[in-house]
C-alpha cells in the first residue's frame, strides 16, 4: 500500500490541493514515535520494524540537512513503575513488567544527534504531560510529519492530539507500522485522512528539500 503526495502547505490558513507537496523547513518538524528497543524488537505489519526504522532514519537525515526539527519520542517509566497508567482494562499490554533495562533506548539506526529534540512520554500520546507542544511552538512549527510504531497506538494518539492543537499533519505511511496489519490499514484508510494527508518517505524527502 502506498500513498502519493497531494497537498501543498503554504501556511496553516492557505492549504492548496494541487498534486504536489512542499514542506517549509522553517515551519515543519519530523516526529518519530517509539522507535526504541523494547517496541521495535516486536514483529510489525504491513512494514517490518527494520524497514520502518530504515525509512525513519532517511527522513531524520533529510530533516536535519534541511535544518528542520527532528523529534525522537520514546516511552518509559520510573524505576518504581509509579507513573505508568494502570486502569482496569479487558486486555493487558503485551509487555512483561518489570521492563528490560534497555526498553526505552532509541534505535541506533536513527543516528540521533545533539540537535534532536528528545521527548519521553508515559502513555500512548506524546503531547500530554510533556513539553512537546512548547518545543514545537517555540520553533514556529505548524506542520508535523509523523511516523513510528505503532500506527494505532502511539502514532494515532499523538496525531489526534496534534490535530486538536491545530497542527497540519503528514503521515509517512511506509515509515509507520502496527502489531496488527488490519489496524494499520484501518487507521490509514479511515482515521488519518480526517486528520491530515498521507504520503511516502520518498515524497516527503523530496518535499522537505
Amino acid at each position: 500500500m502506498g500513498y502519493g503526495s497531494f497537498v501543498v502547505f503554504a501556511t496553516q490558513d492557505d492549504t492548496r490541493y494541487d498534486g504536489a507537496m512542499n514542506l517549509d523547513p522553517k515551519t515543519a518538524a519530523l516526529i518519530l514515535i517509539d522507535l526504541q528497543r523494547g517496541i521495535a524488537s516486536r514483529a510489525t505489519e504491513p512494514h517490518s520494524s527494520a524497514d520502518v526504522i530504515a525509512r525513519a532514519a532517511q527522513l531524520a537525515e533529510a530533516f536535519r540537512k534541511a535544518h528542520a526539527p527532528v523529534v525522537l519520542v520514546n516511552v518509559g517509566y520510573s524505576s518504581d513503575d509509579g507513573d505508568r497508567l494502570k486502569p482496569p482494562v479487558d486486555q493487558q499490554p503485551p509487555i512483561a513488567f518489570p521492563l528490560p533495562a534497555d526498553f526505552a533506548e532509541l534505535m541506533p539506526e536513527l543516528g540521533a544527534t545533539a540537535s534532536d529534540i528528545r521527548i519521553t512520554k508515559r502513555q500512548w500520546g506524546a503531547f500530554y504531560g510533556t513539553e512537546l507542544d512548547l518545543q514545537l511552538r517555540r520553533r514556529g512549527v505548524r506542520t508535523i510529519v509523523i511516523g513510528g510504531i505503532s500506527t494505532n497506538f502511539g502514532v494515532e494518539s499523538t496525531a489526534r492530539d496534534a490535530w486538536e492543537r491545530n497542527y497540519a499533519l503528514v503521515f509517512a505511511e511506509d515509515a509507520t507500522a502496527s502489531f496488527n496489519g488490519a489496524a494499520h490499514v484501518f487507521a490509514f484508510e479511515n482515521i488519518f485522512p480526517r486528520l491530515g494527508v498521507r504520503s511516502s518517505t520518498a515524497d516527503i524527502i523530496h518535499a522537505i528539500h
